[in-house]
Formats: C-alpha cells, sequence, structure tokens
C-alpha cells in the first residue's frame, strides 16, 4: 500500500474478507464521506466486516459498511450509519472490475480504510469465494506456522 513515500496510517481492516474469499486484483479507492464519519474513522469506530462493492451505472459504491456517529456531536447530524457511500476510481479501474465481478462467483470486497496524506482511502479486491474445505486449509496453515514460529522462538532461547 505504500508508495512514493506517502504517509499511510491504516485504521479498519476487514480480516474476514481474507479468511473468506481467494484475493486477485486490489485496487485503492477514495471514498465521499460527509462531515463528522472522517472523525469518526479516525476514531476507529468504522466495521468493514460484511460490506461489499456493487458497480451501477458506471460508479462504484459500498454498501454496509458502518461508520458510528461522532462521538462528540449532539445529535444534530443524524446519518444513516450504514448508508451507501461512493467510491471513487478511474473510468479504467470501473470498466475492468464491473468486466471481472460479472464472472460467476465473483466479488468485490473491501479490506481496509486507511488514510494516505489525509484523506480516506479504501482498498478494495476482487474476490473468489472460499469453499469450506479451503477455509479448513487456512485454518491449519495458520496454526502450522503459529506453532513452527512458537517453536522456532523456543529452541532459539535455549542456545
Amino acid at each position: 500500500m505504500q508508495s512514493n513515500g506517502a504517509a499511510v496510517d491504516t485504521v479498519i481492516l476487514n480480516r474476514k474478507a481474507r479468511f473468506d474469499y481467494h484475493l486477485f486484483d486490489k485496487y485503492e479507492a477514495g471514498i465521499s464521506l460527509i462531515g463528522a464519519e472522517v472523525k469518526s474513522i479516525r476514531e476507529g469506530k468504522a466495521n468493514l466486516k460484511d460490506s461489499y462493492v456493487r458497480i451501477m451505472k458506471g460508479e462504484a459504491f459500498l454498501f454496509n459498511c458502518h461508520i458510528s456517529p461522532y462521538s462528540r456531536i449532539q445529535g444534530y447530524q443524524d446519518l444513516d450509519p450504514i448508508r451507501i457511500r461512493k467510491l471513487l476510481l478511474n473510468k479504467a479501474e470501473l470498466e475492468k472490475l464491473s468486466g471481472q465481478s460479472q464472472k460467476q462467483g465473483h466479488a468485490i470486497v473491501p479490506l481496509s480504510l486507511y488514510f494516505k496524506n489525509g484523506r480516506i482511502k479504501v482498498e478494495i479486491a476482487l474476490a473468489q469465494g472460499k469453499k469450506q474445505h479451503d477455509k479448513r486449509e487456512t485454518i491449519k496453515r495458520k496454526l502450522h506456522e503459529k506453532e513452527s514460529n512458537a517453536a522456532i522462538k523456543k529452541f532459539t532461547k535455549r542456545g
């Protein structure tokens, strides 16, 4: 995610997407937000767990992204926390994503929300759903890595 010396500060991760999907192409998109939503994201009050991206009429939209209301506002701005938010991508990226997402079993999922040079960006990826046996394989691989790292750590402490 870091390119050209840009300051990147990851705020929100969608860990479930990496578990539930095989990820292919990744893209960086801007997001259209209203007022205090940026401050709320700075506080870490956002959730990407069940969110997804749809392309409609040549524009990309983020659905089911929950951004809680900013804690220091006294209710004068009642926004729907799971409203549909527009993603900002260039035309070539939109066309490529829309063509690939039309394939059977493919989806576009958000992976993270982060700040880059003071602006909020969304990392999205073209994904294909995993089968149950693929998820089991992922769990086994993570467990094996964890055990091997613990064994290496234990062995190096003795010597």
